[in-house]
């Protein structure tokens, strides 16, 4: 199948965009755009909406990548209940906004985004509030992993979409600022939780954890405007994509790369002070990996605006693999270890700042947010294969304390990812 791109002026206020030749027939994709209803494409208003994902997505992937300093605290509490068991919880939070992220597409796409995000961020804020009462795992895995992440898709998917719509020279930038947010939200999140932890205990941490959602859904949604409104299509879902080759390709390998990029996040900090003896060094190697992927994902983003965002995920797959599987794997000693947090902090960020970028540049932006939505739907997979099956790994063949087989087991994960990408 060839690609031809192709616009069309007509006196009418159509513009048709994305002309696609297949065997025989042009298949357009339709949207009314004229000069008086269409934003301008980096502007201030553009950098505004960045700004409103950044801080959206601090408070919300924040969250998730946070959730290390939980799991020490619920290792503690339940001491009878697995590792695997208790990591459900986080792969959940993450597995749930990549999954019920097709829905959340689909509702942008019919609806006002900013009241998308707004009913987001209210049933996230108040998972997080009824799962404070919970005390059982189980209660913990349908409130802090299941609601949270089925609200959390709701501003997970138009905070990681609009700056793709609004941004076009600096897209990839604008991308990697957005989603840096995470980062920035779990590098003082875990600080921040694990002295709440210390002060107040896990329940009153994920009290105040949800007021956050809520009041910066409150404040930072009246932002999230989409620029370009699409007419609504028979099909809720359009599973079409699917018969992509370039879009099955980039959904195995975001498959694989997701599969991997939780582990660390899960397993270093509790490996720290399991293995390695270090009291005290769990919220500061999450904080570590959080740090590399701030400056990672602004940087890789402005990369590949001049290497182009494909080259640039499959060099940072190599050395996300190479921190795992060469320097994390055969050293136990805490230079490496931090070394090995660093360097995958900040190649690892770009699964997430790069794939909308890319899906843009193959697929157009008219439908972004539910093209991203069902690539997401791979993220789900890979998480929730990897991460409780790591768990399980250590519980199982390292007895709770060696970690070999875990690690292995990520960084194939990676490997696999690198290979699809070339």
């Amino acid at each position: 199948m060839s690609e031809r791109s192709l616009t069309i002026n007509e006196s009418d206020k159509y513009v048709f965009e994305k002309a696609v030749i297949t065997e025989d027939k042009y298949v357009f994709e339709k949207a009314v755009i004229t000069e008086d209803n269409v934003p301008a494409q980096d502007s201030l208003h553009a950098w505004i909406v960045v700004f409103g994902s950044f801080l959206l997505l601090m408070v919300t992937v924040g969250t998730t990548n946070s959730f290390g300093v939980y799991l020490q605290e619920y290792q503690t509490e339940f001491p009878s209940t697995p590792k695997s068991t208790l990591t459900w919880i986080g792969s959940l939070q993450f597995g749930g906004m990549c999954f019920f992220g097709v829905l959340a597409g689909v509702l942008v796409e019919r609806f006002d985004s900013r009241l998308v995000v707004f009913g987001g961020s209210i049933g996230a804020g108040a998972a997080l509030l009824i799962s404070s009462a919970c005390t059982s795992p189980v209660a913990l895995i349908i409130t802090q992993g299941v609601l949270f992440g089925a609200f959390g898709s709701c501003i997970l998917i138009p905070s990681i979409s609009m700056p793709s719509q609004w941004m076009e020279k600096y897209r990839a930038l604008a991308t990697g600022i957005a989603v840096a947010g995470g980062s920035i939200g779990g590098l003082w999140m875990s600080f921040a939780t694990r002295a709440m932890n210390m002060q107040l205990g896990y329940h009153w941490s994920l009290r105040i954890n949800g007021f956050m959602v809520i009041v910066a859904g409150c404040a930072f949604s009246p932002l999230m405007r989409k620029r370009v409104v699409v007419p609504k299509r028979d099909k809720i879902i359009d599973f079409g994509a699917l018969t992509n080759a370039k879009f099955v390709l980039l959904f195995v390998s975001s498959l694989f790369a997701a599969g991997g990029y939780y582990a660390p996040y899960y397993y270093m900090p509790p490996y720290v002070e399991t293995v390695l003896q270090r009291d005290g060094w769990s919220a500061s190697i999450s904080s570590i990996l959080n740090a590399g992927s701030i400056v990672g994902r602004v940087v890789i983003g402005l990369l590949a605006d001049y290497l182009g965002p494909l080259n640039s995920l499959l060099l940072s797959s190599v050395l996300s693999t190479i921190a795992v599987l060469v320097l994390w794997l055969p050293f136990k000693s805490l230079g490496t270890l931090v070394a090995s947090a660093v360097i995958f902090g900040f190649c690892s960020g770009s699964l997430v700042s790069l794939i909308p970028v890319i899906t843009a540049n193959l697929f157009g932006i008219k439908r972004l947010s539910s093209t991203i939505g069902l690539l997401f739907i791979s993220y789900t997979i890979g998480s929730f294969v990897c991460s409780p099956v790591a768990g399980s790994l250590l519980d199982k063949y390292g007895h709770g304390t060696d970690y070999t087989w875990t690690i292995v087991y990520a960084g194939l994960f990676f490997a696999i990812a690198s290979c699809t990408l070339l």
